[in-house]
């Protein structure tokens, strides 16, 4: 337990920490290459858009042969996309590197494959404090990471931090081995009672997986949106770029009491609730933000406050997930969950960048974000939390 913990949230820092600190290049890549803030953001779309797609396949390899090699296809692409991203000299080059290749990477080393070796090595009494300390770690890798990518940037320039940060990725690959798991050390798959086919008509069909996927559409489009376009939204209010990288900072610090919060909490309250109070809090942050005169103080008490929610909503989710349909399939439900994420996370960024080109302003984009917000409080509120009930003629036809 403690080795599948410690690895899997070491891997979680790196990827998670460096992938938060994306938005502080947006200004000066696009100085670099007389962009406009549409084609960063589309890059970055595209990135979590094929996050998503490849985190439903990634999670079904990882649930058939093992995370552990998954993970060390994904450190190798990061580091490689990071070291294209730093070269790429035309949009669909830079779309290809900081978008496709580095959304696969992410994909193969993040939650979804992590929380699948987690949910099935950790007993069910202590799973959602396990993803609660998975999840702490990647904010704790946003709070690290993020002051640093901003001091390689202005020490050695954004082209060298890229290329810095490759290197620190190659680290994934060994922690991987520290999340081998023994019934795949032959290479034979775990006996199951659904195939990948069934499990995934089961899943889509079900109602209360709907209502996660449409909370999780929500979450993904709000911290991308904000992860990405408010340090450029602090410079045009005319504040520092410290501002903003003490900002997101902020963000990551206090996620790591979030999110372990969120686990920990799991384990005591029922999830929809804790779900729904963490989408509601988020619309009340960001109508007081807009509302409070812009200074350094109020962008770090949003922060911190946003922190708090920031990715607190993964733990109860994916226990939810799999609470109801068990661990079996858990990487491959987790990436389809998450895909739903991704798709939010598309349109948070791409609409952020596309909106603010043609009207000089992220207000429209501020507005969603807080409709969206009590939107999701309200789907979740009907997810029904108790292990799905199988008709006995189905539980047969599955043993077969």
């Amino acid at each position: 337990m403690v080795q599948v913990l410690a690895c899997g949230a070491a891997i979680v820092t790196l990827s998670m920490g460096t992938r938060h600190s994306f938005g502080l290049w947006l200004q000066p890549v696009i100085q670099a290459h007389d962009w406009g803030r549409e084609t960063f953001a589309f890059a970055a779309a595209v990135q979590n858009l094929a996050w998503g797609v490849a985190g439903i396949f990634s999670g079904m390899l990882a649930d058939k042969f093992g995370a552990f090699r998954v993970i060390i296809v994904g450190g190798l692409l990061y580091a490689l996309g990071l070291l294209g991203m730093a070269h790429a000299h035309t949009p669909l080059l830079f779309a290809l590197t900081c978008g496709v290749m580095l959304g696969v990477a992410q994909a193969g080393t993040t939650y979804a494959v992590i929380y699948g070796v987690i949910g099935r090595n950790i007993n069910p009494e202590r799973r959602s404090w396990a993803m609660g300390v998975a999840a702490a770690a990647g904010s704790f890798g946003q709070f690290l990471m993020v002051p640093t990518a901003g001091y390689l940037i202005s020490s050695i320039g954004w082209q060298q931090a890229l290329e810095m940060l490759g290197l620190a990725a190659l680290l994934i690959i060994p922690l991987a081995w520290g999340l081998r798991e023994p019934v795949f050390s032959g290479g034979a798959a775990p006996q199951r009672e659904q195939t990948i086919a069934q499990a995934v008509r089961e899943a889509i069909g079900y109602r209360s997986f709907q209502w996660l996927m449409a909370g999780y559409f929500v979450c993904g489009f709000q911290v991308v949106f904000i992860g990405v376009h408010m340090p450029s939204y602090l410079k045009d209010k005319g504040l520092s770029p410290e501002v903003a990288s003490y900002a997101l900072a902020l963000i990551g610090l206090f996620n790591v009491f979030g999110t372990y919060a969120a686990g920990a909490l799991g384990q005591r309250l029922v999830k929809k609730n804790i779900l729904a109070f963490i989408y509601l809090g988020r619309s009340l942050a960001i109508i007081a933000f807009l509302m409070i005169p812009l200074s350094p103080l109020s962008v770090y008490v949003f922060s911190a406050v946003m922190g708090l929610l920031w990715l607190s909503t993964v733990p109860p989710t994916n226990a939810i997930v799999a609470q109801i349909f068990g661990v079996a399939h858990l990487s491959m439900l987790g990436g389809f969950v998450f895909f739903s994420h991704q798709i939010g996370s598309f349109l948070g960024v791409w609409l952020g960048g596309y909106l603010y080109d043609r009207t000089g302003s992220y207000d429209v984009v501020w507005l969603i974000s807080i409709a969206l917000g009590v939107f999701a409080m309200l789907v979740n509120l009907q997810v029904r939390e108790t292990a799905i009930r199988r008709p006995a003629a189905l539980q047969a036809g599955l043993a077969t």
